[in-house]
């Protein structure tokens, strides 16, 4: 099996997977899982698509990650896996969509418009 690759996008957090096979080792930006994110929460979010497709240490994932926060970031990362995982197979793409793995979060920031403070604050209004 050659080196499969997915591309993960949440807010403006881009992550490019490298799925192998392996060990079950991830490096995120040359880190380990542990030292990116220290959270209990964000790691179950990396490793959800694993658990699901119950291919829990069978392949090495190398991540480049950029852009956003550590939520944003984890996130794109579990996008990418999954997209990488059905490349794999197709067999899992029908239970990592009953989950919501499969479907990339179109939410961003809206943009801030001339003439105003913010995206939809107006400044104050004054009759006279």
């Amino acid at each position: 099996m050659e080196v499969i690759n997915a591309l993960g996008r949440r807010k403006t957090a881009v992550a490019r997977v490298y799925l192998t096979k392996g060990k079950g080792n991830i490096s995120i930006n040359k880190k380990s899982l542990n030292e990116m994110f220290p959270i209990d929460v964000l790691q179950a979010k990396v490793n959800q698509p694993f658990v699901l497709t119950e291919t829990v240490g069978q392949y090495d994932i190398k991540v480049n990650v950029a852009g956003g926060g550590i939520n944003g970031q984890a996130e794109a990362i579990r996008l990418g896996i999954s997209r990488a995982l059905v490349e794999v197979s197709a067999d899992y793409k029908s239970v990592l969509r009953t989950d919501g793995l499969m479907t990339r979060d179109p939410r961003m920031v809206e943009r801030k418009k001339p003439g105003q403070p913010k995206a939809r604050k107006k400044f104050q209004f004054s009759k006279r």
